[in-house]
């Protein structure tokens, strides 16, 4: 019997996006999917899609409770509300390229944890860089941020292997704390160099947004200190040194990123964060 995979998808103000998104998971290869769309501004997002010719039994509608109370409680209601074994998560203003979950289902049957390539994309579709493209390999978790180093919310886990739930107290880096904790019981990802997700970059974004620096700083410092205090248990024995070290080099970066992006007007963090890692390799390179 095929294993059906439960997409979430937490949604504010998304009503400009969420048609792309869902569209992207209607053009899925792989048919056995449920799409849980968790709204979290207590809009009628059914009725929207419908009134777009966007309508499918494996589409399902669901309320986070709240009126932005953030895509980590948006994402733990749906976590609570599906009985599928694998699941994968869409931010609304993304999409998933047509074979993601298909290459993903697959690699599921030999691993815990499957991570993909992205495609960054402006709003209006432009390419800006991929984030992980290459060869198909097995990444620990001490190796996993110098290939995915933007973004960890491109994953597919089977959880009957590994599970988690996000921590709404954290402003940012929500994805990379829920994956530390996947961590505990799964040494890695399974990673899909070919990019298979497409992550929309929106001024307005947690990631993207005025002040983000800041905001960011203060959450890599958080995981940071929580690593090094043995609040995340790992499978993989160098998975928190390696994971520290990350977070080390993506701090100085933090740091610097204003007057490089001062200098370069419109240089992705990304681009700037890539040379620093290179020059200081994981530890089990």
């Amino acid at each position: 019997m095929a294993e059906t995979v439960a997409i979430i998808t937490p949604a504010y103000r998304a009503e400009r996006w969420i048609g792309a998104a869902v569209r992207s998971v209607l053009a899925q290869s792989y048919p056995h999917w449920q799409h849980w769309i968790v709204a979290d501004d207590g809009f009628d997002y059914e009725a929207l899609l419908a009134a777009g010719g966007l309508h499918d039994p494996r589409l399902r509608f669901l309320s986070s409770g709240t009126i932005g109370g953030g895509a980590s409680r948006a994402r733990n209601a749906g976590l609570e509300a599906i009985g599928a074994d694998y699941v994968a998560v869409l931010d609304a203003d993304d999409a998933l390229r047509p074979e993601k979950l298909a290459r993903a289902v697959a690699a599921l049957e030999h691993h815990a944890i499957v991570s993909v390539a992205l495609d960054e994309r402006t709003p209006t579709g432009a390419h800006l860089r991929f984030v992980g493209e290459g060869p198909d390999t097995d990444l620990p978790a001490s190796r996993y941020k110098w290939v995915n180093l933007s973004m960890d919310s491109m994953i597919v886990w089977d959880r009957r292997r590994t599970d988690a739930r996000y921590d709404p107290g954290l402003v940012n880096m929500n994805d990379l704390d829920f994956l530390l904790r996947l961590f505990a019981r799964a040494t890695g990802t399974w990673h899909l160099g070919t990019p298979l997700h497409d992550y929309l970059k929106l001024d307005q974004s947690l990631s993207n947004g005025p002040g983000v620096t800041a905001t960011m700083i203060r959450s890599k410092e958080e995981i940071l200190s929580r690593i090094e205090t043995g609040f995340y248990p790992m499978a993989d024995p160098a998975g928190a040194e390696g994971m520290a070290k990350f977070l080390r080099i993506s701090l100085s970066a933090e740091e610097a990123y204003p007057a490089a992006l001062a200098a370069r007007p419109g240089l992705l963090f990304e681009d700037h964060l890539e040379p620093m890692l290179r020059a200081e390799p994981p530890l089990s390179a």
